[in-house]
């Protein structure tokens, strides 16, 4: 299992693109931490999400 942005799923051993891609979330614009740690967008083809893990998903928001 793992928990996205406070949800439980349960973990399919992908990397951060493909979890991406099966929430059917755009990459534009957001940055991705797991437990805490940001992975920087040129890792997240070869970055894998590990069980058990806390993944925050945050979208950038124009205006202050």
């Amino acid at each position: 299992m793992i928990r996205v942005n406070g949800r439980e799923q349960a973990g399919l051993d992908e990397t951060v693109e493909a979890m991406l891609q099966r929430l059917s979330i755009d990459p534009r614009g957001i940055a991705v931490a797991i437990d805490g740690e940001v992975v920087r967008r040129s890792a997240w083809s070869s970055t894998l999400v590990p069980d058990g893990c806390a993944v925050e998903i945050v979208t950038a928001v124009a205006g202050g």
